[in-house]
């Protein structure tokens, strides 16, 4: 009697993460294959220097374009996006390496709406070695520790990377995880 109830709240438990993934994995391929038209939204924004909409007031400043603004804009705003997809879906041993580009779009961003930088990606490498110097050779000892085990072990590289892995339970424990 105890088996059976246990396998039935086991299967219940499995249904309701299975509708969840269900879930999260619509709303995630929703977002991927929305991507082309998202990344069109700035031919909506007039080619004037100030765009007013009925919640704010847009001044494009020194590029006096609006409709260039926000082309810049989702010109950087979809790539990271499509990364910070991929950081949080990504199951490899080596995905805290895509925080180095997800690091580099956020800088081209800011530096977009920032009126005291005259010109977009200029020395953008320069504010990302601090993080890439910490990264790479995490990265990189992750690697030799998992090559080392490979071969002292009868361990597949499946195997390596699961004991590597912490596995958060929900989205917000994943967020918290790199915080």
């Amino acid at each position: 009697m105890k088996t059976h109830q246990k396998l039935k709240k086991e299967l219940i438990q499995f249904r309701q993460t299975d509708k969840k993934s269900l879930i999260i994995g619509s709303v995630v391929a929703t977002i991927l294959a929305i991507t082309p038209y998202l990344f069109y939204l700035y031919e909506s924004v007039p080619t004037k220097r100030v765009w007013d909409t009925f919640l704010f007031s847009y001044d494009s400043g020194s590029y006096e374009n609006a409709n260039y603004v926000m082309w810049l804009f989702t010109g950087k705003a979809i790539p990271l996006l499509l990364l910070f997809i991929w950081f949080f879906t990504c199951r490899h041993w080596w995905y805290h390496v895509i925080l180095v580009p997800i690091a580099m779009y956020l800088y081209q961003i800011f530096g977009i709406f920032n009126d005291n930088i005259s010109f977009v990606d200029e020395f953008q490498l320069m504010y990302l070695v601090p993080l890439m110097a910490i990264i790479i050779p995490t990265i990189y000892l992750i690697r030799a520790k998992m090559f080392d085990k490979l071969n002292t072990a009868s361990k597949t590289m499946e195997e390596l990377e699961d004991e590597f892995m912490i596995k958060p339970k929900n989205i917000w424990e994943k967020i918290k995880q790199y915080f």
